[in-house]
């Protein structure tokens, strides 16, 4: 099969879309079937640029991590799109991608699936802080009806969303497929030499969040469990791995709570080079945020046996189950740090959680999403 993805973002873009793109992309490529993508330019390479078409693109001027495609660079290259003669389009974002993957389609006459990767209800009133925010969700959920409604299929990464874009009425065929955990996140990552290079004790107690350092991640709550539990545990450490807009303001947090000798914030790593090392460096995870349609970063931790402590809301309510490496907790500051603490002070049960939770991680095999995914296709081929 020939599949063309079409994306706003890609890889050196860091965030959810782009590892799932990658991981779909390998895996397919391993089942013996090409997968092309059209991605913007960041006017820097990824670390494997084959099967890419780069467009030319300009930034976002609320979101400047983002870039926004040229529509008629992408048409421009018509003539390449019909040699290549692709069975099925495959949009991952609901921009300028959206539009383009259904203007492809009908000019090549091919079905037009979607990812659905973000939750957008509870995402754009962030970036758009002075319209209300419950008519910013109205927006969102219109915006997504019609898209949705618009395709030959949706794919979502987790039964929530599923009754999520039911509930604003698309009446697409939809189907559950999470990206799965890709094999080389199970190599162990190099604790010593992490702690090493950002002079961290050996001994010291590390919480880790990896992700967007973006608003709806809700990275606020886990600075005021931090403060709790730095009453108990002094020398914590919260180590946030990532950028983004809230990055400023979160910083500017933590200083006016007086954490500045406990959190420590340190950029994008490389998910096949330093990724897995600065997990398995980490005593506990931590995550709370409200809007993930999945929440990948939660499974790649495991991976590394380092036990979860979270949230379960939306996406992440399909991933967690209580034991599997993660004890849940509630959105509030005395439950969270209670679970952060007992797991801190018992160094058997952090063990066993996080052997429990690698244990379940494999059960989320990359290779079995992208057989689900390729099947999916072929339902959408035969209408």
């Amino acid at each position: 099969m020939k599949i063309l993805f079409v994306s706003d973002v890609y890889f050196p873009r860091v965030n959810g879309v782009s590892t799932s793109i990658e991981t779909f992309r390998q895996e397919l490529h391993a089942l013996g079937h090409t997968v092309h993508l059209v991605a913007p330019d960041y006017a820097q390479p990824s670390e494997d640029e084959s099967g890419i078409l780069r467009i030319p693109s300009r930034r976002v001027p609320f979101d400047p991590e983002d870039r926004l495609m040229s529509y008629q660079a992408v048409m421009a290259h018509l003539p390449k799109f019909r040699a290549e003669q692709y069975d099925i389009i495959h949009i991952q974002t609901p921009f300028v991608a959206h539009y383009l993957g259904i203007k492809l389609s009908m000019l090549l006459g091919v079905p037009c699936v979607e990812t659905y990767h973000t939750f957008f209800e509870e995402y754009l009133h962030h970036y758009v802080p002075l319209v209300p925010k419950g008519m910013m969700r109205k927006v969102a959920q219109r915006f997504s009806r019609h898209q949705g409604n618009s395709l030959d299929g949706m794919i979502v990464p987790s039964h929530p969303m599923l009754h999520v874009l039911k509930r604003y009425g698309v009446r697409t065929p939809i189907e559950v497929i999470p990206t799965g955990i890709e094999p080389e996140r199970f190599v162990e990552g190099d604790r010593v030499a992490f702690r090493k290079r950002y002079s961290i004790s050996e001994n010291r107690p590390v919480l880790l969040f990896v992700g967007r350092v973006a608003f709806e991640k809700n990275i606020g709550f886990l600075l005021n469990v931090l403060l709790e539990v730095r009453e108990h545990v002094p020398d914590v450490l919260f180590v946030i791995a990532g950028e983004g807009p809230a990055q400023k303001n979160l910083k500017h947090d933590a200083n006016a709570m007086g954490l500045q000798e406990n959190v420590l914030f340190i950029g994008y790593l490389n998910r096949h080079t330093e990724l897995g090392s600065c997990y398995r460096a980490a005593d506990l995870f931590i995550f709370a945020s409200r809007t993930e349609t999945q929440g990948l970063v939660l499974l790649e931790a495991m991976a590394q046996g380092v036990p979860v402590v979270s949230t379960a809301e939306l996406g992440t309510r399909d991933v967690l189950q209580e034991g599997l490496g993660v004890l849940i907790a509630s959105e509030t500051v005395y439950d969270f740090s209670e679970k952060v603490l007992r797991l801190l002070k018992d160094e058997n049960a952090r063990q066993a959680l996080g052997k429990a939770g690698r244990d379940y991680a494999h059960t989320w095999s990359a290779a079995r999403q992208a057989e689900r995914m390729l099947d999916f296709y072929g339902r959408r081929l035969q209408g």
